[in-house]
C-alpha cells in the first residue's frame, strides 16, 4: 500500500461504519493514561532502514479475503479487530483483522489522537505498540536476521520520536522499545533513547514464555542496568508474552481476558523475586492493564512466606529488606476502574496507583474516561484523586502537567 492509498483510505473512513465524533466530555479531572496503544501506520518504516535492508522492512499487504495485514520476516501479522474498536458500533467489535479505513484515524495518526484525547478529557498518554511490533517489541527481536531486527527496532523508535512524540511532546510520554536479541544491544538502544528524552521502555513481562532467557538467568543484567542508570521506567504490559494457558474447547478470548489479573500477579511476583529491585533501589516498574485487585493479595502472600510459612526470606544486604518492601518501593500499578478493590489502596500505596484508558482496545473507556474515573474514584479524598488521576504518573514518567489555563488543568491541585 502506498502512502497516497493510505491517506485516501483515511479520508473515506466515514463510509466504513465509523460513528461521528462524540461531543467533548466535560473535564473534571486532569488525566494521564499510563496504558494506551498506537497502531503502526503503513508508512512507518518508509525511508528509515539502511538501503540494504529497506526491501525487508515490515509492509502492509492485502489478502485475497480483502484484509490488510503486515508482512515481515516471512510471516503474516494480523491487526486484530478488538485492538482498534474506538468509534465503531458495539456490534461491529470483531476479532477478525481490521482494515485501516475501518479504524478511527486516532489509532495511527498523532494529530487525530490528540483530537480524540481532547474529546475524552485526557491530558497525556503512554502508548504501547500493536500487532506488528508486539507490546514489547518481541516480533522484531525474534527476527531471523538480527541485523534486520535491530534496524527495524531502531526505525520504530525513530518514527515514534519524530512523528508521534515529536508532534505533541507535551501530550505523549516518550516510551520506546528495544532489541531483545542481544542484551548489550538492548542496553545500548535504551541509552540511545534516554539520551534524547525517552523516559520509559516496554519489556516482556515473562520473557521465558516466548523462548527468551528468564529474568532469573542473569541475561537481563545489562538491560536492567541501562534502565537504572538512565532512570528509564520499565513498563510491563499484560499479554506481552502471550495469554494464560486455557483448556481446550474453552471460550479463548473471554477466558483469557478474564485472567489478565492472574497474568499480572504471576509476572509481578517473578520480578519481585528476581532481586532487580534490591540491586537497583531506584528502579521503577509499572504493571499495565492487569488492574489492582490482585496487588494486596500479593502483598499479603509475600508477608506470609517470610513470617509464617518459611517458604521465603528477607533479601540479603543492609537491614532486613522484605519482598513486600520491594513491591511497595519499586512497583507501580495501573487501573481502568477496579470499583470493588479500590478499598485496598492503603495496602498498595495510593502513591503507586495510576489510571489508564486503554485507547483504542475493547477494554478502553473512550470517550467516557472522565465519567468512569469520576464514578469509581471521584468520591475519594481530593489528594488521592489527584494522585491517581495524574500526579503519580507525572512524577513517575517526569512528564509535564498542563498549563493552568488549559481545560485539562481542571483537576490540578493549587500550588
Amino acid at each position: 500500500m502506498t502512502g497516497t492509498q493510505w491517506k485516501l483510505n483515511w479520508q473515506r473512513h466515514e463510509a466504513h461504519g465509523l460513528l461521528p465524533d462524540p461531543e467533548p466530555r466535560p473535564i473534571r479531572h486532569t488525566i494521564i493514561s499510563v496504558d494506551d496503544h498506537l497502531v503502526e501506520p503503513p508508512t512507518m518504516f518508509d525511508g528509515r532502514l539502511p538501503r540494504a535492508l529497506a526491501d525487508c522492512a515490515p509492509r502492509v499487504v492485502e489478502t485475497v479475503e480483502g484484509h490488510e495485514v503486515w508482512e515481515f520476516d516471512g510471516s503474516i501479522f494480523f491487526q486484530v479487530g478488538l485492538n482498534a474498536v474506538v468509534g465503531r458500533p458495539r456490534e461491529d467489535w470483531l476479532v477478525e483483522p481490521t482494515r485501516f479505513a475501518d479504524m478511527r484515524a486516532g489509532c495511527y495518526d498523532p494529530d487525530a489522537r490528540v483530537h480524540d484525547m481532547d474529546l475524552n478529557g485526557v491530558w497525556a498518554s503512554v502508548n504501547f505498540p500493536s500487532q506488528i511490533t508486539g507490546f514489547c517489541g518481541a516480533v522484531f527481536s525474534r527476527c531471523s536476521n538480527p541485523e534486520l531486527g535491530l534496524a527495524v527496532t531502531r526505525a520504530w523508535n525513530d518514527w515514534f520520536y519524530d512523528e508521534w512524540y515529536g508532534a505533541h511532546p507535551d501530550r505523549f510520554v516518550p516510551m520506546g522499545i528495544t532489541f531483545l536479541g542481544d542484551a548489550e544491544q538492548a542496553a545500548a538502544e535504551i541509552r540511545r533513547n534516554a539520551a534524547r528524552g525517552f523516559t520509559a521502555v516496554t519489556l516482556p513481562e515473562q520473557p521465558h514464555r516466548i523462548g527468551m532467557p528468564s529474568i532469573f538467568s542473569g541475561w537481563w543484567d545489562p538491560v536492567i542496568e541501562a534502565c537504572a542508570e538512565t532512570d528509564t521506567v520499565i513498563c510491563l504490559h499484560v499479554g506481552s508474552t502471550g495469554t494464560v494457558d486455557v483448556p481446550p474447547d474453552s471460550p479463548l478470548v473471554a477466558l483469557s481476558a478474564t485472567l489478565f489479573g492472574q497474568l499480572s500477579l504471576g509476572s509481578c511476583a517473578e520480578w519481585v523475586w528476581s532481586g532487580y529491585g534490591v540491586k537497583h533501589p531506584d528502579l521503577q516498574i509499572v504493571m499495565s492493564e492487569g488492574g489492582i485487585g490482585w496487588v494486596a493479595m500479593l502483598h499479603d502472600r509475600l508477608e506470609n512466606v517470610v513470617d509464617r510459612s518459611g517458604y521465603g526470606s528477607y533479601f540479603p544486604g543492609d537491614g532486613e529488606l522484605r519482598p513486600a518492601d520491594v513491591l511497595r518501593r519499586n512497583f507501580w500499578f495501573a487501573t481502568l476502574d477496579d470499583p470493588s478493590t479500590i478499598v485496598t489502596r492503603d495496602v498498595i500505596g495510593v502513591d503507586r496507583i495510576t489510571f489508564e484508558t486503554d485507547y483504542p482496545h475493547g477494554d478502553g473507556t473512550w470517550p467516557d474516561s472522565q465519567q468512569v474515573f469520576e464514578e469509581v474514584f471521584g468520591g475519594l479524598p481530593a489528594d488521592e484523586v489527584a494522585m491517581i488521576s495524574h500526579e503519580n504518573a507525572a512524577a513517575l514518567f517526569r512528564h509535564p502537567l498542563p498549563p493552568r489555563d488549559s481545560p485539562h488543568a481542571a483537576g490540578l491541585r493549587p500550588h
